[in-house]
């Protein structure tokens, strides 16, 4: 597997943690990623339609950026007017087990969280 390339005007030390938080550590890039991994979302207008509601330029900037490190990977479906869709990589994909558990966190101790149910949540563990 290729390793994402960390931009290295961002990258503030050595520690693998701080390297990471670097590349995926921002809020809208790690809703992006949930969305891709757990909601099967891969075009444009269906990050649009999170309920964060997340701004046009903050989305293409963020896409871009999940393009460029090597998280994603982005496909022409239609040429005139151009459309696309995103689709995870190898690295992308990994990310599943990590967003999981931040999910499994918030849901055992954030308070006023969507509680699903265990079957639900066995289902996106395996989706």
């Amino acid at each position: 597997m290729s390793k994402v390339k960390a931009p290295a005007s961002t990258k503030r030390s050595l520690c693998p943690i701080s390297s990471t938080l670097d590349i995926i550590g921002d809020k809208w890039t790690l809703l992006i990623l949930r969305d891709m991994l757990f909601m099967q979302k891969r075009q444009f207008g269906d990050f649009l339609k999170s309920p964060e509601k997340i701004a046009t330029n903050i989305l293409t900037n963020r896409l871009s950026k999940l393009t460029e490190i090597g998280l994603i990977e982005k496909h022409a479906y239609q040429n005139n007017p151009p459309r696309y869709e995103y689709h995870l990589t190898q690295a992308g994909r990994s990310l599943k087990p990590v967003l999981f558990e931040i999910m499994q966190w918030g849901i055992e101790n954030v308070d006023s969280v969507y509680k699903p149910k265990a079957e639900t949540l066995a289902r996106v563990k395996s989706a």
